[in-house]
C-alpha cells in the first residue's frame, strides 16, 4: 500500500480494498480506544488529502501482512503515520466495525466477510424423510 501526503482517503481505501475486498478502511479525526468503535460524526471525507490529517506525512510503501491482527494494523497506522483508522467487515448487506474482534487477523476478518455473503443454496429439510428405526 502506497501512503503519501498527496493521496486522498479514497486512494488508501481503494488500495486496502484491493487486498481485502470484504473489509473497509475508514479514517477518523480522533483515535479510538481498544475494543471501542469510532463515532460516525468523527469520520473524515474520502476526498480529504492525507496531508490534511498528518502534515508531516512522507511517501512510503508498506506491505500489509494478512496475518497481522486488526488491532496491530490500526495501531501501526496511528504510530507510524499518525492516521486514525477503523477496519470494517462486510456482514451480509451491512458493514460492521471490527472492534469486538480486533484480535482476529486481517485475513480471518476478510474470510468471515466473504462467507457472510455466500448463498449456499441449501434445500429445506423435510423431516418426513428421516427413518426413525
Amino acid at each position: 500500500m502506497k501512503i503519501s501526503a498527496s493521496a486522498t482517503v479514497q486512494d488508501i481505501f481503494n488500495q486496502f480494498n484491493d487486498t481485502f475486498p470484504y473489509l473497509r478502511l475508514e479514517f477518523y479525526n480522533h483515535a479510538h480506544g481498544a475494543n471501542v468503535g469510532s463515532d460516525k460524526k468523527d469520520q473524515v471525507s474520502h476526498q480529504m488529502l492525507l496531508k490534511q490529517l498528518n502534515p508531516t506525512l512522507t511517501e512510503v510503501e508498506i506491505n500489509i501482512n494478512p496475518e497481522m491482527s486488526v488491532a496491530d494494523f490500526e495501531k501501526m497506522m496511528l504510530d507510524k503515520f499518525m492516521l486514525n483508522v477503523q477496519v470494517f467487515r462486510k456482514s451480509a448487506d451491512i458493514w460492521l466495525q471490527t472492534s469486538a474482534t480486533d484480535h482476529w487477523s486481517l485475513e480471518k476478518q476478510n474470510g468471515k466477510g466473504q462467507r457472510s455473503g455466500e448463498d449456499h443454496h441449501i434445500e429445506p429439510i423435510d423431516i418426513r424423510d428421516f427413518d426413525l428405526e
